[in-house]
């Protein structure tokens, strides 16, 4: 019996690596009437916070008790670990990250839609948090003067673009953006739930260092929000966005030289013998008639031309490989198997052999061999 060595993990893994990849059905995310009362909300909720910073209500007055409590001082051992953790929201390392993330997506995938969706996500997160950074002005905690005030409107000021928290947007918009382009629902859900924990992790790590108000990560989380949600109404937009980069793809390749190209099917030439038929056929007339001898120049001039009319191939030329039609490399026998018509084992003719199958031996004879006479004993 034979038996074969079950594949380990790691080998299963490297078999669905080197298998060809095949563009799956993507779910898109659509504009649903769920998303659009989401979104709806969070768009108030923003325009809420921006309201009550701007006409310094209670949440102003908790932003300078929480900048006046100074968390670094009261808990200086995660100071250092916190600083680097605060990275996870900076735009460069994280986008470089899952660009790489979503690159490899794209290739396995065939389709340009995660490098674009995220593409998009950054451009929008750009417009608008950075329309409203600099269009309120509010400088940072360490750049305040006045206490109690909610410091806007310091357009010329340093340290006046910190309304809403870039780092906190950013870490929303880019860890979130792995749950939008999720493929199955298990894993949305987890990354949902890792990009929130990532998001509200980094924007609490602003305000414990002092560089933001709470009001700005309160903010920074909203608009991040926002720009998830109305990523539906882009897909349109990215659609045709990947089929023009495709087809722009496709024409550059064509003007390669060292493109493959597939031939046009030339036309059946006609049966040899029908051509000798016909040739003989025209020239037998004068032939009979007396005219013999001068039939065999006229063949060999009609013949002449065609000999010279076919072009000598160049060796310098490249060699373009020629690729079959379908039909023709369908019809075409597997290269295992002998020329010639093969019929399936049913409708074989049983054929018997002729003969004993036994092998010879010199001490055995033959079947059909008159026996030899017994010696008699006795006398």
């Amino acid at each position: 019996m034979r038996t074969e060595p079950m594949p380990t993990r790691l080998d299963r893994i490297f078999a669905r690596l080197d298998r060809e990849p095949v563009r799956p059905v993507l779910d898109v995310p659509r504009m649903t009437r769920h998303r659009v009362v989401l979104f709806g909300a969070t768009l108030a909720f923003y325009l809420a916070i921006v309201l009550a910073v701007a006409v310094t209500s209670w949440l102003v007055r908790f932003d300078w008790q929480a900048m006046l409590f100074r968390p670094y001082q009261q808990w200086p051992e995660i100071h250092a670990f916190l600083d680097y953790w605060v990275v996870l929201g900076q735009r460069g390392p994280t986008a470089v990250m899952v660009a790489a993330w979503l690159g490899w997506r794209s290739w396995r995938q065939h389709t340009l839609r995660p490098l674009l969706a995220f593409g998009a996500a950054l451009l929008l997160l750009n417009i608008t948090v950075g329309a409203v950074k600099y269009g309120l002005g509010r400088s940072g905690p360490h750049y305040a003067t006045d206490v109690g005030s909610n410091e806007m409107w310091h357009w010329f000021q340093a340290g006046s673009d910190i309304f809403p928290s870039g780092h906190t947007a950013n870490a929303v918009v880019t860890w979130g953006i792995l749950a939008y382009l999720a493929s199955t629902p298990r894993a949305r859900r987890w990354l949902s739930a890792l990009s929130a924990v990532l998001s509200l992790s980094v924007g609490l790590t602003t305000v414990y260092l002092g560089t933001h108000w709470l009001s700005d990560v309160l903010l920074g989380w909203a608009a991040g929000l926002l720009i998830l949600l109305a990523l539906p109404w882009c897909e349109p937009l990215i659609a045709r966005a990947e089929a023009g980069i495709l087809t722009q793809r496709d024409r550059w390749t064509e003007r390669l030289p060292g493109s493959r190209t597939t031939p046009r099917p030339a036309p059946a030439p006609a049966p040899v013998g029908a051509a000798v038929g016909r040739t003989a056929g025209t020239t037998a007339g004068p032939a009979a008639s007396g005219h013999g001898g001068d039939a065999a120049p006229a063949l060999v001039a009609s013949a002449a031309p065609q000999d010279e009319a076919e072009p000598e191939p160049d060796p310098a030329a490249p060699v373009r490989e020629t690729i079959l039609p379908s039909a023709v490399r369908a019809n075409r026998p597997p290269p295992h198997l002998a020329p010639g018509p093969h019929t399936v084992r049913s409708e074989r003719t049983p054929v018997t052999p002729v003969g004993s199958r036994r092998p010879p031996h010199s001490d055995r004879a033959p079947r059909n061999a008159p026996s030899a006479a017994r010696p008699t004993t006795g006398g």
